[in-house]
């Protein structure tokens, strides 16, 4: 288990706070430890003290920001094993998952390592103008300057470093704030960076509520705010922050398009691959299933035969799939929108009901627009399958959504694949894979309601970077 100082990593030590709050094991409600919460006055400090070196983190060399994060990449992986644990306790989810969340983790910090030897601009010939005759003129780039960053409960040691490595290796001090459910693993997290650098306060972490976030990213002193989660939420800070650079990571309710040259067996496994993992508490995880209809029967059947395979159950067995999700009311409120859309002419194809604590994996066909298992981000082991006449059907379908963070497309057919690319309103176009892959080096984030900005430590460098522009007459 985790081992770091009593309070919060505020300054360059640890303040003490008043209050405490449980964290709780969402499969059973068991308390698994106790983690300090934040205040108002305790963000401000924090900005406080980032601004106060904000100047000495910009300074700091490239080779020391590599060696830092290199450190952290190093220090993660000696303690992979003990962070996967904590994660399952923390968050609920299956160990399976929580492994490959470490396993990105280390991977998106020894990426970020990577930029800081990229981290440069160009020449730019202004004499295409005769008012540049004479003229050199070049551009670099210059760290945006404190950074907040904001994570989801659902992967919050990856979303946390997603947030974190860039800044550093971008030179800006950074404020993260973890979800209320799951601070334990980001601030171990902080300490192990904190103990890597030289100035430990450029990496700082107040837990709180919604009103500690409001005065993080509301603070006119802070150059950038990245945020995951909840559309309704990024929205608010979006407005909230202007007119401070915004990034915003958001909802989803991701496609999968089964078309009828599809490989039906490959197509269903990532229906049972991608609509359950994290027991569905991803923003890519399969979501809106659109088949041919031609081949929609036969596809079906495959997915209902496989699905026994989807074992539930406690999240720290390593063959369990499926766990509770991080609070009754998730759990609770998934129920009322299944129950929505059966009201609505939907069925229950499989799952729909709760055993000890565990929403069974749930299947439902014929979901209709205007409800919101099909309209909204369920986050839940909930998966809507829908026929259509065609391929332009199905992508007129997932066009027709909000959101556009990530959509899948099965099919045998390049023409089918590259319309799939032209023509779909999404951030990443998965072809013959699940819509919830994704590579921490890649450029990530979507379009419409489900954000702005793009993650993977290459763009979000540059995204908390700006460009300084030189013109010299020798």
């Amino acid at each position: 288990m985790s081992e770091y100082p009593e309070g919060l990593p505020i300054g360059s030590g640890w303040v003490s706070t008043v209050d405490h709050a449980d964290v709780v094991f969402p499969y059973d409600g068991s308390v698994i430890g106790s983690a300090p919460v934040g205040t108002v006055s305790l963000a401000s400090k924090a900005i406080d003290e980032a601004v106060a070196v904000k100047r000495e983190v910009a300074a700091l060399p490239s080779r020391t920001r590599r060696a830092l994060l290199n450190d952290v990449a190093l220090a993660l992986r000696s303690r992979s094993e003990e962070f996967e644990q904590l994660l399952v306790l923390e968050t609920g989810k299956p160990l399976v998952d929580c492994r490959v969340e470490v396993a990105r983790t280390i991977v998106t910090w020894e990426a970020a390592a990577e930029e800081v030897s990229r981290l440069h601009g160009e020449t730019v010939p202004l004499d295409l103008l005769p008012s540049g005759d004479g003229l050199v003129g070049f551009w670099k780039r210059k760290p945006i300057g404190v950074v907040v960053g904001i994570a989801g409960f659902n992967y919050p040691l990856l979303l946390a470093s997603h947030k974190i490595a860039p800044a550093i290796a971008a030179g800006c001090p950074v404020v993260v704030k973890p979800a209320p459910q799951t601070p334990l693993a980001t601030l171990w997290l902080v300490h192990l960076v904190r103990c890597a650098s030289p100035v430990p306060s450029m990496v700082q972490l107040v837990t709180g509520d919604a009103a500690v976030g409001s005065a993080l990213v509301t603070d006119r002193r802070v150059g950038a705010v990245s945020f995951t989660g909840s559309a309704a939420v990024g929205h608010r800070i979006a407005r909230d922050a202007a007119p401070t650079k915004t990034l915003l990571e958001l909802g989803s309710n991701a496609a999968l398009v089964v078309a009828e040259d599809a490989d039906l067996d490959a197509a269903a496994d990532a229906v049972l691959r991608g609509g359950f993992y994290a027991s569905g508490q991803a923003c890519i995880s399969v979501q809106r299933v659109l088949v041919v209809s031609s081949v929609a029967e036969e596809f079906t059947a495959k997915v209902l035969a496989r699905l026994g395979e989807v074992v539930t159950g406690d999240p720290r067995l390593s063959d369990t799939r499926v766990s509770a999700l991080i609070d009754r009311r998730s759990t609770e409120r998934a129920l009322e929108w299944v129950d929505k859309a059966t009201a609505a002419g939907a069925r229950v194809l499989a799952g729909g009901s709760v055993a000890d604590g565990v929403l069974a994996p749930t299947v439902l066909a014929d979901v209709p627009d205007g409800v919101e298992c099909w309209d909204e981000e369920v986050f839940a082991p909930v998966v809507c399958l829908r026929t259509v006449s065609d391929v332009d059907e199905a992508f007129a379908a997932v066009n027709a959504s909000r959101y556009g963070l990530h959509a899948a497309v099965f099919s045998r057919s390049l023409r089918t694949a590259f319309r799939a690319l032209d023509e779909l309103e999404v951030g990443g176009v998965i072809v013959n894979e699940v819509p919830g892959f994704r590579s921490d080096t890649m450029p990530y984030g979507g379009v419409k309601d489900s954000g702005i900005g793009r993650e993977g430590p290459r763009f979000a460098v540059e995204e908390l970077t700006v460009t300084r522009m030189a013109v010299l007459r020798p």
